[in-house]
């Protein structure tokens, strides 16, 4: 009889951390109900390393998530929509980049702000953009020395 008992509570005990588990992964994949926004559209050069649900930051806080993402087969830009939690204005003369975490981190969307007194409404876009950065191709222009200064006339390499 005790062997049941325990086994009953052992398995309560788990049923309640998965559930907590789901609960804590929802808030934290922004699945939940909360955090509404307002929808703003950016286009970028590249796009790499970003899809949708990638973080949105002003001033390194998360303010938003990217919501799609398409290829615009006119302009060959990367188009996206992002959404900016309510309650927070962004400038109109704003730009939006794509930037790294650091060599081994991810990328996300920085929102730097204007000083402009006058906002992006819902569905506006944003014409100031910078693309991601590919680190593989910094690299492989540093080792094959392309963009350097050439040598100085009369030395050889």
């Amino acid at each position: 009889m005790s062997e049941n008992t325990t086994e009953v509570v052992v398995g309560g005990a788990v049923l309640a951390m998965a559930l907590g588990f789901l609960l804590y992964a929802g808030q934290a994949t922004g699945l939940s109900g909360g955090g509404e926004g307002y929808p703003l559209r950016a286009s970028f050069r590249s796009m790499e390393g970003v899809s949708v649900g990638t973080d949105v930051r002003l001033a390194g806080v998360k303010v938003g998530t990217v919501t799609d993402v398409s290829l615009n087969p006119e302009t060959y830009r990367a188009e996206t929509t992002f959404s900016v939690t309510n309650g927070i204005e962004i400038p109109d003369d704003s730009a939006v980049i794509i930037s790294s975490e650091g060599l081994l981190g991810g990328n996300f969307v920085e929102l730097l702000p204007g000083g402009s007194l006058f906002f992006f409404s819902e569905g506006d876009e944003i014409e100031n953009t910078q693309g991601a950065v590919s680190l593989i191709s910094l690299l492989l222009k540093f080792v094959t020395g392309d963009g350097s200064t050439p040598p100085p006339e009369g030395t050889s390499n």
